[in-house]
C-alpha cells in the first residue's frame, strides 16, 4: 500500500515580554505593560487557530506556546495587566487627558488598515479623517462621542470573526457608533473571556489526541548565544563580535526547567517537542535539551543546508529537488544521548506567512495544496522504506492581519482541501516520530549553528548596536554571578530581570535588519530589565543604562525588511510599503534636493511579484517636468542567456548603463500602458505578455509577475531604473548602482 504524505504544521505562538520590570514574571501583583499586543493577538489568533481546528478531526497539528506569553495571558486573564491603550479605553471620557488624546489619535490606528479598519465604516471613517485631515484637525475638532467609538473599535476590531456571532459582539458590530464607557468595559471583559479559554482548548485538544503543545526557553532566548556569542562566527567568520565574550550555559538549563515546569503545570502532561527559540542551534545546546527530557526540536531548511553542507534548489514552480533529503526526522547523537529534529520546508511556510494573505482564500489554499500534492507525487516517483514528512512551522500570530477575516476564509478553505485529499496526511510531529523513529543520523558536533535566517544570527548580533547591548547584557550578568547569595529563592526578582534580558526579542529590533514604530519602547524595556538586575541586587545602576541604546530618529535608505504586498493603486499606501527597501534619491540627502524629479524609490517582493514605487517632486507630472516614459530593465549576473543594450537613443556609455540586459518593461506615463520585451540574439528584442500592474496617482506603482521574468526561487538579479522622452535617455535610477533584488 502507498504510503500518504505525512505534513506536520508547527504554529508558533509568542510575544515579547512587554511587561514593565518590577516583580517576577510569574507573581500576580498589577502589573504595567508597555504595549497591549499579548491582549489584543489573544483576542484574535490563538484561540480561533485551534477551534478551527476542531471542526477537522482527521486534521491534527502543533501548537507552540512560548512560557512568557502564557504568563502574560494569565497577568490579563486575572485583570491585574494594564497597558497605556487599556488603560485610556476604560477611561471616561470626560476625563482623558490632552496627552491621553494625543496617544489615541496616534496609537489607536495600530492595525492593518485593509483588513482590521476599513471593513468596519465608523473605523474607517475616523482613520482617513486622521490621513487625510492630520492628527492636529482631529485633536481640534473631534468630540467625546469620536474618541469613544475610536476607544471601542480599537479593541472591537482585535476580536475575531470567529466570535462575531457571539450576541454582545454581534450587537455592537450593529451599532456602529455612540459608544458608552459601559460598552468598552463590557468589550474589554468580552477579551478577557476570550483570553481564559486559550489554555483549557489546547490541553482538551491535546488530551483528545488532535492537538500537540510544545515549549520554548523560558523567555525565548537564543540558547546558543547563551553558551558563547562566538557561535556568530560559525556562519560568518568575520562577524564583528561585542567587545566582551558572553559564556552563561549555566543559564541554558534554568530556562528549559522553568518551561517544563509550568508546561507541566498547564497542560497535566511532560511536553515532548521543543521549539528552540528563533529556531536556533548548535551542538552546545543539545546535551541540555537531552537532559531535561525534550524528544525532540525543529528548526529550517538553511540550518540542514549548512549541516549537509548542501543548498536546497528548487524548481520553477518553487518545489524542492532534493525532496528526500529535507522531509524527514533526523537522529542527533551526543554522548548525552539521542534527539530527533525536523526541518521546516522554508518556502512552504513563507508562503502562508507573507504571500497567500494577498491572494483570494480558495486560490491560496488550492496553491498549498498543490505544493503538497506535488511532493506526494515525487514520493510515489522515488519509494522508500520511510514515508517523507513535509515540515510547515511558522508564527502562528502576526501573518493573519494581512489576511482578510484573519485568515478564516483561507483555513477553512485549506482544511477542508486537507481533509479531502486522501494522499496527505496531517499528523503532530511526535506522531510521525514515534511511528516511523528518524533512521537518518547527524553527529551533533556536525550540527551547524544558526537561526531560521539564513542560518546565521546576524539578526541577533554583529551590528554594532546589537554588539553594545550584548555588552550590556555580559556586564550585569557578571554582576549577578558576584552576588552568589543572591538565589532563585531567595531573589527572584533579579533572576527574572535577567531571564527577562537574555530573550531574543530585544536584539531582533536594535540596529539594522528590522524597525517598527515602537523600537524605542523595546529599547527602554531591554534597560529596564537589566536595571532590575542592579535594583534587586541593591547596586548601583550604571549611567549607560539611563540612555537609549541608538537614537530613534526616521530612518533614509534601507534594505527591504520582510515581504510586501502593496495595493496597486497609485495612493502610496504607507503601511503597504513599510517593509519595503528605501533609496532617498532627492529631497533627504545629496546636492540633487532642488533638481531631482525622483525623490525617492521604494522596492520589495513576496512570491508573486517584484514591486515598485516611485515618489515624484511635487507638481511634476508626466510630460511637463517629468519625462513620460519609464523603463525597467532587469540584469542577471552570472547566468547564461542572451541579452541586449538598453533600447533607447543617447545612453552614455558609462556603468551601469553599458551593461547587457535580458528583460525590458517599458511603461507610458501619460496612458499606463506597457510594452514587456525579451532579449534574443544578435541584440534584439522580441515582444512578450506581461501582467504587470502600473497606477500612477500620488506616486507610481508597479507589480510584475516572477512569472514574466521566469527566473527561479532564490535567485539574484538586478534592476535600473531609465526615464526617457519619445525614445531618448533621460535619466535613470539609483545612482550609479542596480536595485538588488532576491527572489524569494
Amino acid at each position: 500500500m502507498t504510503q500518504p504524505l505525512y505534513v506536520a504544521f508547527i504554529w508558533h505562538q509568542h510575544q515579547p515580554l512587554y511587561k514593565s520590570p518590577g516583580s517576577s514574571l510569574a507573581t500576580a501583583s498589577s502589573q504595567q505593560y508597555r504595549l497591549p499586543w499579548v491582549r489584543l493577538h489573544g483576542t484574535k489568533d490563538y484561540l480561533d487557530l485551534v477551534l478551527l481546528l476542531e471542526r477537522y478531526p482527521k486534521l491534527h497539528q502543533t501548537v507552540n506556546l512560548v512560557p512568557s506569553l502564557i504568563l502574560q495571558l494569565e497577568d490579563y486573564i486575572a485583570g491585574t495587566a494594564f497597558d497605556p491603550y487599556l488603560t485610556a479605553s476604560l477611561t471616561p471620557n470626560e476625563q482623558l487627558t490632552q496627552q491621553q488624546r494625543e496617544f489615541i489619535v496616534q496609537h489607536f490606528f495600530d492595525a492593518n488598515h485593509h483588513t482590521l479598519i476599513d471593513p468596519h465604516p465608523r473605523y474607517a471613517e475616523l482613520y482617513y479623517q486622521r490621513q487625510e485631515k492630520g492628527k492636529s484637525w482631529c485633536l481640534a475638532n473631534w468630540q467625546l462621542a469620536d474618541y469613544s467609538d475610536l476607544l471601542a473599535w480599537h479593541n472591537l476590531a482585535w476580536i475575531d470573526p470567529l466570535f462575531w456571532n457571539d450576541p454582545e459582539i454581534a450587537a455592537w458590530l450593529e451599532q456602529g457608533r455612540n459608544f458608552t464607557l459601559g460598552d468598552r468595559q463590557r468589550i474589554y471583559s468580552k477579551q478577557r473571556d476570550i483570553l481564559s479559554r486559550i489554555i483549557p482548548q489546547h490541553r482538551k485538544m491535546q488530551e483528545l489526541g488532535q492537538l500537540e503543545v510544545t515549549t520554548t526557553p523560558y523567555t525565548h532566548p537564543i540558547l546558543p548565544l547563551l553558551a558563547d556569542t562566538n557561535s556568530g562566527r560559525v556562519a560568518v567568520a568575520n562577524m564583528t563580535l561585542p567587545e566582551a565574550r558572553f559564556q552563561w550555559a549555566e543559564d541554558i538549563p534554568r530556562h528549559l526547567q522553568k518551561a517544563w515546569e509550568l508546561y507541566r503545570e498547564r497542560f497535566g502532561q511532560e511536553p515532548r517537542g521543543l521549539w528552540p527559540s528563533e529556531q536556533s542551534v548548535s551542538p552546545a545546546i543539545l546535551p541540555y535539551i537531552i537532559k531535561q527530557g525534550f524528544q525532540w526540536i525543529c528548526s529550517d531548511e538553511s540550518v540542514l543546508g549548512w549541516t549537509l553542507k548542501h543548498f536546497f534548489h528548487r524548481d520553477e514552480v518553487g518545489n524542492v529537488q532534493e525532496p528526500e533529503l529535507i522531509y524527514r526526522p533526523y537522529r542527533l547523537t551526543t554522548p548525552a544521548g539521542d534527539l530527533a529534529i525536523v526541518f521546516r520546508d522554508h518556502r512552504l511556510s513563507d508562503l502562508i506567512g507573507f504571500t497567500y494573505g494577498a491572494m483570494p482564500a480558495k486560490q491560496a489554499a488550492a496553491d498549498l495544496v498543490g505544493h503538497l500534492q506535488a511532493i506526494a507525487r515525487m514520493q510515489r516517483e522515488r519509494p522508500s522504506e520511510q514515508p517523507w514528512l513535509v515540515t510547515i512551522a511558522l508564527d502562528g500570530e502576526n501573518c493573519w492581519e494581512f489576511y482578510p477575516q484573519d485568515g478564516k476564509p483561507f483555513l477553512e478553505a485549506l482544511y477542508q482541501n486537507l481533509s479531502n485529499e486522501p494522499h496527505i496526511k496531517l499528523v503532530t510531529v511526535s506522531e510521525f516520530i514515534q511511528e516511523f523513529p528518524p533512521t537518518a543520523t547527524i553527529p551533533a558536533e556536525k550540527l551547524h549553528s544558526g537561526s531560521w535566517v539564513d542560518g546565521s544570527f546576524t539578526t541577533w548580533i554583529g551590528d554594532p548596536v546589537k554588539n553594545r547591548a550584548w555588552d550590556y547584557l555580559t556586564e550585569a550578568r557578571i554582576m549577578l554571578a558576584n552576588h552568589p547569595e543572591a538565589t532563585e529563592e531567595n531573589n527572584p526578582e533579579a533572576w527574572e530581570a535577567l531571564y527577562a534580558a537574555e530573550g531574543s526579542d530585544w536584539f531582533w529590533w536594535f540596529g539594522e535588519g528590522h524597525s517598527s514604530n515602537q523600537d524605542a519602547i523595546f529599547d527602554q524595556l531591554f534597560r529596564e530589565h537589566l536595571c532590575g538586575i542592579y535594583k534587586a541586587l541593591n547596586e548601583p545602576i550604571p549611567a549607560y543604562l539611563k540612555q537609549p541604546l541608538e537614537v530613534h530618529a526616521a530612518r533614509t535608505d534601507h534594505s527591504p525588511e520582510g515581504f510586501i504586498h502593496p495595493v496597486i493603486d497609485g495612493k502610496g499606501d504607507e503601511q503597504d510599503w513599510d517593509k519595503a527597501g528605501r533609496i532617498e534619491i532627492g529631497g533627504a540627502r545629496g546636492t540633487m534636493h532642488n533638481s531631482s524629479i525622483v525623490q525617492r524609490l521604494w522596492y520589495g517582493v513576496d512570491h508573486l511579484n517584484f514591486y515598485l514605487r516611485l515618489d515624484f517632486k511635487s507638481g511634476v507630472t508626466p510630460g511637463q517636468g517629468l519625462p513620460p516614459e519609464l523603463n525597467l530593465l532587469w540584469f542577471y549576473p552570472d547566468k547564461t542567456m542572451h541579452n541586449s543594450p538598453i533600447p533607447l537613443a543617447d545612453v552614455p556609455d558609462t556603468d551601469p548603463l553599458n551593461y547587457l540586459f535580458h528583460h525590458h518593461l517599458e511603461i507610458n506615463l501619460l496612458t499606463q500602458s506597457i510594452q514587456f520585451r525579451e532579449a534574443a540574439e544578435h541584440y534584439q528584442w522580441h515582444p512578450r505578455v506581461s501582467r504587470a500592474q502600473v497606477a500612477l496617482e500620488n506616486c507610481l506603482e508597479v507589480a510584475i509577475p516572477w512569472a514574466d521574468l521566469q527566473v527561479p526561487p532564490d535567485y539574484p538579479l538586478r534592476m535600473i531604473v531609465v526615464l526617457a522622452d519619445e525614445g531618448r535617455f533621460s535619466k535613470y535610477l539609483p545612482e550609479d548602482t542596480l536595485i538588488p533584488i532576491e527572489v524569494p
